[in-house]
């Protein structure tokens, strides 16, 4: 059904007869908890099996990891000081040790700067990268900065926006916005309509010197997600005063609200002079047009309504244990992303931030009833008002059947690494559960206790079979230590005794999602989901999407798949009043600019005050309470094509 309606016949409409008048639409640090892993009296879970016995092991502070290359050479991460096997550190260049030691080192030079404004201070000199120190001296002083930043969390609010503007944006650079309708799980996303260029609707007038508030007719130059370019009527070509709001915005309105509601349309003072007879003019000029529809902001509400509310219990993925859930409460819900206390910390900061959507939340008892590993909760009763939430609320999963031809432990694939989202990586399948759920280890990088082994459904956009990569020339990331370069599957296979996972097995469903390369729109930071981010579409892979942080490096680029929970229009962080961060160069220049006011934090800075989602103790960690992410909804195949992407390569 369309959600626009013309606008006809009505040259001689009296405000009365409105019959048929115009009627058209994370993981934050934890420094002070215990990361290590839990004891098995701590967890509901099976025992997992033992690694192969054949590959080396590695023990690093406290824990034990097995590595294919124990003889490796060694390096140094020049961010921590941390010494390992060179091979397993991050990056091509083996510089760091971690992904977030890589993003600290790169944003430190703008530290300085940006921290002094952000608590009133001047910088006082140019800020220089971090030399290295002793590893006792950069510990403590990393602890220490840590601290800082999370007391500065609980006694602040969120850092302003203020200065970018998406109309501003999309303009000066000519891009274009993904469609509302790329968004199913967004507000409007389902019933967005046909809602485009040259869409009349009546807005407030600000260029009138009258003391009261007063409308006129406007209509849609150009489109950007919920956002909309409008010029007043009797304008034609000049664009003086053209300016930019959400269509969902309180002050936008259908043609006819005005008559309805008895509020008077005035033409702007720049152009009142244009012409003597306004109402035949705009006769002439709305008929056959399009408006919204009368019920537009009705349905606005509505679809900004959530099922999920504070106090409801949930299970989800341990974000220092990938590999089992925890029970956790919801504290609060915007525009349908859910802050999750995890149930045992006492003083609410531990908590993980996901969309209601998202594939790494549950229905209490989910884990028992597949078999999936449980971190047990401390806590012996409910506390009061807590209650568990409705198993219908979450997101279904597709039905399969594993009584023929399934997936069985040791088969290879291919998998988004929840620990580095921008590679695809070579990856076995540990361990089958109940109702299609894999466990899913990345090769060469696993944990000998298998702890960060994470949960995918058979269905999951997010693995791949064997030679999806290289049949669409993705670059895969081998085993760490694989010396044989360029890698080969038929040669791993056969030197691993392996076989591949069935292609049939894999979920080849490409649906029409409409997103093209070169699309703006708002993305959630993986790593740190609590913040959404200015992003681009910058290549698809039939529902695949590579997602790119304006202004920063390649190497943090995402892997999500088209219908991922985590990517919305342009707008939507206005429209549900959640903080958008801007591109991180934007943010780098005010920081540096004279301004007074304060400006806001670099992606990356941000990052360490209110890390959440998916963390985990990673092996190469020094520090507990350092934060890794955990993918969630990316996915797998290429742009509105067809679903032959597969190629099946077995010995």
């Amino acid at each position: 059904m369309e959600n626009t309606k013309d606008l006809t016949e009505h040259s001689s409409r009296s405000e009365g007869n409105r019959g048929d008048s115009f009627g058209m639409f994370d993981g934050y640090d934890s420094c002070s908890e215990d990361t290590s892993s839990s004891s098995s009296s701590e967890e509901s879970e099976e025992e997992v099996a033992p690694l192969p016995s054949n590959l080396p092991i590695i023990k690093n502070n406290g824990q034990v990891y097995t590595y294919p290359d124990g003889k490796s050479g060694m390096a140094t991460c020049e961010m921590c000081g941390m010494v390992g096997v060179r091979d397993a550190f991050y990056s091509k260049t083996k510089r760091f040790c971690s992904v977030s030691c890589s993003r600290s080192y790169s944003s430190n030079s703008k530290k300085a700067s940006i921290l002094a404004r952000l608590q009133g201070k001047p910088p006082t000199k140019k800020a220089k990268v971090l030399q290295k120190q002793p590893l006792v001296a950069k510990l403590a002083a990393y602890a220490q900065y840590q601290a800082t930043l999370q007391n500065q969390a609980k006694t602040k609010s969120a850092v302003s926006t203020e200065g970018f503007n998406w109309g501003n944006y999309i303009n000066s650079n000519s891009f274009i916005a993904a469609p509302v309708t790329c968004f199913k799980h967004a507000p409007m996303g389902t019933c967005w309509g046909d809602i485009s260029e040259n869409v009349r609707v009546e807005v407030p007038n600000t260029d009138c010197s009258l003391p009261t508030k007063v409308f006129w007719i406007a209509g849609v130059v150009k489109l950007a997600g919920y956002n909309a370019l409008l010029r007043y009527e009797g304008f034609e070509n000049d664009s003086g005063l053209d300016f930019w709001c959400s269509i969902c915005g309180s002050d936008i309105h259908p043609v006819g609200w005005c008559a309805a509601s008895g509020k008077p349309l005035v033409p702007p003072r720049t152009i009142q002079h244009k012409y003597t007879n306004w109402k035949a003019f705009l006769v002439k000029r709305l008929t056959g047009a399009k408006t919204l529809p009368p019920d537009f902001s009705q349905k606005v509400s509505e679809s900004m309504q959530y099922p999920f509310k504070p106090c409801m219990r949930v299970e989800v993925v341990d974000k220092r244990h990938l590999c089992r859930t925890r029970v956790a409460v919801v504290e609060s819900v915007i525009g349908g992303r859910l802050r999750l206390v995890y149930e045992e910390s006492e003083d609410r900061t531990d908590d993980f931030w996901c969309h209601m959507h998202s594939p790494l939340i549950h229905h209490i008892g989910w884990s028992r009833s597949i078999g999936h590993r449980f971190k047990r909760s401390d806590i012996t009763k409910k506390q009061d008002g807590h209650f568990d939430t409705p198993p219908h609320l979450f997101a279904k999963v597709k039905e399969v059947d594993q009584s023929g031809e399934w997936f069985k432990e040791g088969m290879k694939l291919e998998a988004i690494d929840p620990l580095n989202l921008s590679t695809i990586c070579v990856a076995t399948i540990r361990k089958v559960l109940a109702d299609g759920f894999l466990m899913i280890g990345i090769d060469g990088s696993e944990a000998a206790d298998g702890s960060d082994w994470f949960c995918y459904h058979a269905t999951s956009p997010s693995i791949f079979p064997v030679g999806f990569c290289e049949i669409n020339m993705i670059e895969l990331t081998p085993p760490r230590g694989y010396t044989k370069l360029p890698f080969k599957w038929f040669d791993y296979l056969r030197e691993t005794g392996s076989i591949a996972a069935p292609v049939k097995l894999f979920n080849k469903d490409v649906p029409n999602h409409g997103f093209r390369v070169g699309m703006k729109l708002e993305a959630v930071d993986l790593m740190e989901p609590r913040l959404i981010c200015v992003a681009t579409v910058t290549r698809i892979i039939h529902r695949l999407l590579r997602i790119h942080f304006d202004g920063w490096e390649e190497e943090y680029d995402q892997w999500v798949d088209c219908e991922s929970p985590d990517l919305y229009p342009v707008g939507w962080c206005q429209l549900t009043g959640y903080q958008l961060q801007p591109p991180a160069s934007q943010s780098s220049r005010e920081s540096q600019s004279g301004s007074s006011k304060q400006k806001k934090k670099t992606k990356s800075q941000q990052y360490k005050g209110h890390k959440k989602m998916t963390t985990l103790q990673l092996k190469e960690e020094l520090i507990d309470g350092e934060d890794y992410s955990f993918l969630q909804g990316a996915s797998d195949q290429e742009s509105n094509g067809s679903a032959n992407f597969y190629i099946k390569q077995e010995p």
